[in-house]
């Protein structure tokens, strides 16, 4: 599941909708609904993000996170090092490698390391 799929997720059931009756007012299919929200689909384009927030009647700063998690949601993203030092491509590589494999006190960990390292 990503960011953007467990939100939508926690946002439709918050309000009570089935994936059908979110689907049909997203204007998308439920099976659709259901692979973003479980992550096998890409990022939603723009104008279904419009109409899921519209439809749920989502504002202000609940619409730029629900934005925001969009933006880090693709399932199968590439990193580009070109230019970068090589520790900087090995470490993206190892990571490809190996994230699948890695319990979720890790992510946890080495998100939080990632984070603060953009602060």
């Amino acid at each position: 599941m990503t960011p953007f799929g467990a939100k939508l997720r926690e946002l439709r059931e918050q309000r009570g909708l089935t994936l059908l009756e979110m689907a049909k007012a997203a204007g998308v299919s439920s099976a659709y609904l259901s692979a973003l929200e479980h992550g096998k689909r890409g990022r939603p384009s723009w104008h279904l993000i419009q109409s899921i927030i519209a439809h749920l009647n989502i504002i202000w700063d609940e619409a730029e996170d629900l934005i925001r998690l969009s933006k880090i949601s693709h399932p199968k993203i590439t990193i580009d090092t070109s230019g970068l030092s090589p520790q900087a491509t090995e470490l993206a590589n190892r990571l490809s490698q190996s994230i699948a494999k890695m319990d979720e006190a890790l992510v946890q960990e080495l998100l939080a390391m990632v984070k603060s390292a953009r602060a």
